[in-house]
């Protein structure tokens, strides 16, 4: 950091220009320390985005990178999906569809990471979004992006709590083949665990990144566990089978499970590795809370998603080899593909304890995605995003932690689980939800930072230097792409009904829909993107006392200012103006 003068009342006085972000304020701006205490980095760097500090920073990288590796939840978010790779494509989909899919989740994680170094906030994505537009969208970018973001982080706990909770019945069918689970059953402990990870979620900063680090580390531990034990104790000789199925088999057959062509199947079948792996973005929304942020948070996302990326596909060809028979688990009594498998191919108390160990893993995975989504609720209320966020922004006075956020966000969760009564294709439009709302609101400020910004964009201290806009183009295609094919069918003309729609296009376009009406109707008028809570300096123009600006609660809004001949890096949003005409108060 460049030395710091000293102003007033003895506060640390430094530009905008001086911290590696891209920010809504100017370069000229100096945020003013009005908190009775010497910033340190981390909040010098937060003041320059316009935001004041409000968390202790009590995440590290490894506390952050466990907190990421918990939500991605490599173990129980493979269980839980497991339908969908090896239901649409078969062991050629699992084996090197895996690797196809993940150099696009890579690309969007490293680009992602890098614009996290530049702008370390928990609104992550949203701010990002609004800061890169081309001037006049700004706000418009943030709106689509926080709300496609917010719907992604509500379904998550949920979702992953439905699997664990379908996972312990399944347990109990094992033991009891009299035993069917119902729907009424599964909503009632889906809610419970709900329940328990809220109140988790609503203690201190300081003890929940003990928690997850603890429950990251089982997560490891049971992956590695589970890597070990599936091989070595596969029973599949005493069916008459050999131990493993063949190389040619696994890599070279394709069991299309769908109306559409082969290619198309496999492409369907990424919605099981994009939902996996779509908790690489929690360091983001931690990174007010995480110390040396702008460069342990990108590391996290970037570490996230290439080791579970990684260990992901040795899972997978783990169960590609030893699968005995891929429609009989699909359809099995027990409800759970995932538990079919494992009875399948393992000794009865062998498939009881790698089930075991991966409820444990849900457990884990789920509490780290009510923690993540209720950062992104109190990011986005901070900025008036909701109905009543006066409620939901507020941070307990004793826990310093986003309570009411928490508990806002469990409700939403609990709601959406009344699709269990609607069938198995009905919720699980929950998860393809979960994959096309974050996918979506990733690559909506990825996009515009690689086709509208380009190299005016002012990177951190993490970034991909001339890798960058090649990567983002690639993040960028991948989405594209896979937005329509996450909203396909697995069957076709007369074959599809109401029963095997993907409902995905609806209960996500839906929300989407009317959201954008609301823009048109009304939000446009009053919602002009991120707010700045801190005052500060406009651009260290003239004395103090007259360019004092009073900025709380203004709003900003992106426009082409560069005729004023201010610093300000194109795309940034003045602060505390409004089609870039607001003066200072007082002025």
């Amino acid at each position: 950091m460049a030395e710091r003068n000293s102003v007033g009342s003895g506060k640390g006085r430094f530009s905008v220009a001086q911290e590696p972000v891209t920010s809504v304020l100017r370069g000229g701006d100096i945020p003013i320390n009005e908190s009775g205490k010497e910033w340190n980095a981390d909040e010098e760097v937060l003041a320059a985005l316009g935001y004041k500090p409000e968390f202790k920073r009590e995440f590290t990288l490894w506390t952050t990178f466990c907190v990421s590796f918990a939500v991605l939840g490599l173990l129980p978010s493979f269980a839980t999906t497991l339908w969908y790779g090896m239901g649409y494509a078969g062991t050629g989909g699992m084996s090197w569809g895996w690797l196809v899919a993940m150099i696009g989740i890579q690309s969007v994680a490293s680009s992602m990471a890098e614009l996290c170094s530049s702008m370390p906030t928990s609104g992550g994505l949203y701010y990002a979004a609004a800061v890169l537009a081309p001037p006049g969208w700004g706000p418009f970018a943030a709106w689509i992006t926080g709300w496609s973001n917010w719907i992604g982080q509500v379904t998550a706990a949920p979702s992953v709590n439905y699997g664990t909770a379908a996972m312990i019945l399944a347990c109990g069918s094992i033991q009891n083949p009299d035993y069917v689970p119902t729907n009424y059953q599964t909503f009632l402990l889906t809610v419970f665990i709900m329940l328990i990870h809220s109140c988790m979620a609503s203690f201190s900063t300081k003890w929940i990144a003990r928690v997850n680090s603890v429950g990251s580390t089982f997560n490891i531990i049971a992956l590695a566990a589970v890597l070990i034990m599936i091989p070595a104790a596969c029973d599949r000789t005493t069916r008459g089978l050999s131990k493993f199925n063949s190389s040619s088999e696994v890599w070279g057959t394709i069991e299309n499970g769908t109306d559409f062509p082969s290619g198309i199947a496999v492409l369907m079948s990424f919605i099981g590795v994009i939902w996996t792996m779509s908790g690489y973005d929690s360091p983001f929304h931690l990174a007010e809370e995480c110390s040396n942020a702008n460069v342990a948070s990108p590391r996290a996302i970037f570490l996230t998603s290439a080791v579970g990326g990684t260990f992901g596909w040795f899972l997978q060809l783990v169960v590609a080899y030893t699968v005995v028979d891929i429609p009989t688990a699909l359809n099995s009594d027990l409800g759970q593909p995932f538990a079919a498998y494992l009875v399948q191919c393992l000794p009865h108390k062998v498939a009881l304890a790698i089930l075991s160990l991966t409820i444990i893993a849900g457990f884990a995975m789920g509490q780290g995605c009510m923690i993540a989504a209720s950062r992104v609720t109190f990011a986005y209320a901070r900025d008036d995003c909701f109905p009543f966020s006066r409620i939901w922004k507020h941070v307990n006075t004793r826990t310093r932690t986003p309570v009411n956020a928490v508990w806002f966000n469990s409700s939403i969760g609990i709601l959406c689980l009344l699709l269990i009564f609607g069938g198995g294709i009905a919720i699980g439009a929950i998860f393809s939800i979960g994959a096309l709302a974050a996918f979506v609101a990733f690559t909506i400020p990825i996009f515009i930072r690689v086709f509208f910004v380009g190299n005016r964009f002012r990177a951190g201290p993490w970034n991909l230097g001339r890798f960058s806009i090649p990567i983002g183009a690639v993040a960028s295609g991948f989405v594209l792409m896979m937005v329509p094919i996450l909203c396909f069918p697995s069957v076709t003309g007369n074959n599809l009904d109401a029963s095997g729609m993907n409902w995905t296009v609806v209960v996500w376009g839906g929300p989407m829909f009317l959201v954008s009406v609301w823009w048109i109707v009304d939000a446009r008028k009053w919602f002009k993107g991120p707010k700045v809570n801190l005052e500060h300096l406009m651009n260290g123009r003239g004395d103090q006392a007259a360019q004092l600006a009073a900025q709380q609660g203004e709003m900003l809004e992106g426009k082409d200012d560069r005729s004023s001949g201010s610093d300000h890096i194109p795309g940034e949003m003045p602060a505390g103006r409004q089609v870039g005409d607001m003066k200072p108060n007082g002025l």
